[in-house]
């Protein structure tokens, strides 16, 4: 099995063309399919079916699928990791971060690194936890930060918590202040019961966290708003849509024209983890980028 007939694979498998494959890997329609063949011969399974110009991958084919993407991906990391010159003049870091993680703690890290290694490409990969642990294992990430625990725990990834992020409460500085004693310093997640609310969408983790929460304290949320992402959620809090519950790191840097009051103890809070696979050990970028957002 040669690395190359591997790429053709997978460009055959998402293209689902052989055409279109050849041009976007620049060889030859013949060659390709020879290749191609080659690879079916080598594994002694077809993986393509081909009916009428329309092209489905067999059951061989959906499972090398995954396997070939993850062999590429490494060694696409491993190339660049050779490549990297000393004292990282050069070199690549993909970032996974959920939203808000992007909004509140990477700005000022993100920051310092670029200006430490200015050379050092940053690709940032925005999702929630869940899919950013689907990439990290398929081997398109270096590092991810995550919100514990897992959806998905996993053998395969390891963790590393990065630190406890409490939540505030945002609201509309026209509006009444949030809670049953209006003016009040701190809110309970009980006051909030009645309260029209602005939520994630699904699928986001500060969403989870919040239904979750208003639950144990015995109500379920009254949402105004849903399905929003971080920037669109303070959006909808500031034109006076309701309250919404966010990091505070979040409402520190974003919250100008928002009322922020914390929740009273115990509060609520997040644990935010930096992951990467376990069997792979990152990109010496990458590892220079981990020991900054430990050490912040």
């Amino acid at each position: 099995m040669q690395f190359q007939q591997l790429q053709y694979f997978v460009a055959v498998a998402e293209t689902r063309h052989f055409t279109r494959a050849a041009e976007l890997v620049h060889v030859s329609q013949p060659s390709l399919s020879q290749q191609i063949k080659a690879l079916e011969r080598e594994l002694g399974a077809g993986l393509f079916l081909r009916a009428r110009g329309n092209i489905t991958l067999t059951d061989a084919g959906e499972a090398l699928l995954p396997l070939a993407r993850r062999i590429l991906a490494d060694a696409d990391t491993a190339r660049h990791e050779v490549q990297e010159l000393a004292q990282l003049r050069s070199g690549r870091v993909r970032l996974g971060a959920t939203p808000s993680l992007c909004t509140g703690l990477l700005p000022d890290v993100l920051r310092a690194f670029h200006d430490r290694y200015p050379g050092v490409r940053l690709l940032i990969e925005e999702g929630g936890s869940h899919d950013l642990v689907r990439e990290l294992a398929r081997g398109a990430l270096d590092l991810a930060l995550v919100v514990l625990p897992l959806p998905t725990p996993s053998p395969a990834l390891t963790t590393v918590e990065v630190l406890r992020e409490d939540l505030v409460v945002v609201s509309s500085p026209e509006a009444p202040a949030p809670g049953r004693g209006h003016g009040r310093r701190t809110v309970d997640i009980a006051d909030l019961e009645g309260e029209r609310m602005v939520m994630f969408r699904h699928g986001y983790d500060l969403r989870e966290l919040t239904v979750a929460a208003c639950r144990s304290a015995g109500f379920e949320p009254d949402l105004a708003v849903e399905g929003g992402e971080m920037d669109a959620v303070l959006g909808f809090v500031r034109a006076g849509l309701g309250v919404a519950v966010v990091p505070r790191m979040v409402a520190a840097r974003t919250g100008r024209g928002l009322r922020v009051t914390p929740l009273a103890r115990p509060g609520l809070a997040r644990t935010i983890a930096l992951a990467h696979r376990s069997d792979v050990a990152p990109p010496r970028a990458a590892r220079e980028l981990q020991r900054m957002l430990l050490e912040r």
